[in-house]
């Protein structure tokens, strides 16, 4: 262990980015404290003064995740609401490979759909905000047309659903061809919006 004139001060980006590295690495069940401490040189209880505990990290990891996730749908510019819900599920599934144990984290903590409905311990803007980008583009669709539906929350929780089961697939490690995993989002989106053309 570095003695503390050799090592920069313990700052909270510094820890997060080391849990990070750790889960990368190693998977969502690497991460503990001890481990994350050893990783940098001081000891667990050092980290306290930084992070509350383990779930005070892995919010702070899952916040960055949805922010990389709210930065792919904003890049996401088709004035046709269809084609960007249809991108927004290919981006959601590029996330979800190039981040496996990283898209773990993210659904510790789920969006908050409704008033009250997500305890205030478990809410986390970052996952709201990327559900608000996504189902922006469903409302989108249902007022102008695109897509018949009187519940938009309905429509979006629905595409939500069937991304994440792709996406989901996808890390049980089956080693398809990439063609093959771009074409099984793109079916699961299409065949959703089937059921809601006007």
């Amino acid at each position: 262990m570095a003695t503390a004139a050799e090592r920069p001060p313990l700052q909270r980006d510094a820890i997060v980015d080391a849990a990070r590295e750790l889960i990368v690495t190693g998977g969502l069940e690497s991460l503990s404290l001890r481990r994350l401490a050893a990783r940098l040189g001081v000891t667990a209880p050092a980290l306290y003064a930084h992070v509350r505990d383990k779930q005070d990290l892995l919010r702070a990891l899952a916040e960055e995740e949805f922010e990389r996730l709210v930065a792919r749908f904003d890049a996401v510019t088709d004035d046709d609401p269809v084609a960007r819900i249809k991108a927004h599920g290919r981006a959601y599934v590029t996330h979800a490979r190039e981040n496996p144990e990283l898209f773990r984290v993210m659904f510790l903590f789920p969006p908050d759909l409704t008033p009250a409905a997500v305890p205030a311990d478990v809410q986390l803007p970052g996952a709201t905000k990327a559900f608000t980008a996504a189902a922006g583009a469903v409302e989108e669709a249902v007022r102008s047309g695109a897509i018949a539906s009187d519940d938009p929350l309905l429509v979006a929780l629905t595409l939500w659903s069937g991304a994440h089961g792709v996406a989901s697939v996808l890390q049980l490690g089956f080693e398809l061809p990439r063609e093959l995993e771009d074409a099984m989002i793109d079916e699961v989106t299409d065949r959703i919006l089937a059921g809601y053309r006007p």
